[in-house]
């Protein structure tokens, strides 16, 4: 394998972690979706979602590795931060905005890793790549509901 496998593994990790996040987050929500388009588009979101959780997964399996979880916090922090709000507002709008902040610090978070990165398996960016255009194309289609 390469000489530098750390960074590929840790980098895998990064996107699956961020693209779990993701899964994470609409769950957390998307049973207080009250259009039904927007609970679709939520839907959607998730696949696209679990699907780059799978690519990383088995990326890393090429690599001898498994996938390390968000840990037990994140995700209680996410889900209380996501009742909180909805106590205050439940309407789309909110459910909305909450995803576009989250996915545009994830945005932000995978740029910084795509520029960081050496580029060694060419796989991995690419996968990297994909991760941060469905982000992107995930908060143009948010906007809808704002």
């Amino acid at each position: 394998m390469k000489k530098n496998m750390g960074e590929e593994v840790e980098f895998l990790n990064y996107i699956y972690k961020n693209a779990e996040m993701g899964v994470i987050g609409i769950n957390d929500v998307i049973t207080k979706a009250s259009n039904e388009k927007f609970e679709k588009l939520l839907n959607t979101e998730k696949k696209e979602y679990q699907n780059i959780c799978k690519e990383a997964e088995d990326i890393l399996k090429k690599y001898g590795k498994n996938t390390e979880e968000i840990g037990l916090m994140a995700k209680m922090s996410s889900k209380m931060m996501s009742e909180m709000e909805m106590m205050k507002d439940n309407s789309d709008q909110t459910i909305a905005k909450m995803m576009m902040e989250g996915t545009n610090k994830g945005i932000i978070e995978i740029t910084e890793k795509i520029n960081a990165y050496d580029n060694n398996d060419v796989e991995i960016t690419v996968l990297a790549q994909k991760l941060k255009a469905t982000l992107e194309k995930n908060i143009e289609d948010l906007k809808k509901y704002l």
